[in-house]
């Protein structure tokens, strides 16, 4: 079944998931504004820059938009996405759309040069699965709220996050040939098919 998916088409990777999106066969939607938005069963917040990204919702009064969306729809933010999601960045007093009860550091791995990619393990794809996970400039989650689930991790580190209809993750899937997390968050959220864990 085709869904109309946004991918919040401000600044950053956008283009990617928009492309991953077509392969699955869904409708992705290039959101810019709140009418847009309204137009979205579901909404993909990509990496990029994440004050860019909250300057410009801003600006276009789409922050607000955002905030009533996630508290009915499902959102999958990837690293600077996530960041936006977050309930708090760690040392600043940047405002958050606060959807997800999880702080974050900011560049935590590095900078852009310093971006790696790593084997890691993901909750919920049919069981444990591998997956390799990039990551640019990424975020790290230093505190996960009491009703949040941790679902990907790198060792002991955790990666990706779940609470209700928001999903996160700090690291970048469109950035390869796997589209099983996008395919998850479709079965997950869209055509309520839950995958368990063994």
């Amino acid at each position: 079944m085709s869904y109309k998916i946004g991918v919040l088409a401000l600044q950053g990777d956008f283009d990617l998931h928009y492309q991953v999106l077509e392969k699955l066969g869904q409708i992705p939607i290039l959101v810019k504004t709140v009418q847009g938005l309204k137009k979205c069963d579901a909404l993909i917040m990509p990496g990029g820059e994440s004050t860019t990204v909250r300057r410009l919702s801003n600006r276009l009064g789409l922050t607000e938009a955002l905030k009533e969306f996630g508290q009915k729809k499902p959102i999958m933010g990837t690293c600077a996405g996530l960041i936006l999601l977050s309930k708090k960045i760690e040392n600043s007093t940047e405002p958050t759309l606060g959807l997800i009860d999880i702080t974050v550091k900011r560049n935590a791995y590095g900078r852009q040069v310093h971006s790696f990619t790593r084997q890691g393990n993901l909750v919920g794809l049919n069981g444990l699965s591998e997956f390799e996970m990039v990551f640019i400039r990424a975020p790290l989650i230093t505190e996960v709220g009491r009703n949040v689930e941790e679902l990907g991790f790198i060792g002991e580190q955790v990666v990706m996050v779940q609470n209700e209809n928001i999903l996160g993750l700090t690291f970048h899937p469109e950035l390869t040939s796997d589209t099983r997390l996008h395919q998850y968050f479709l079965n997950k959220f869209l055509t309520k098919q839950h995958f368990r864990s063994n």
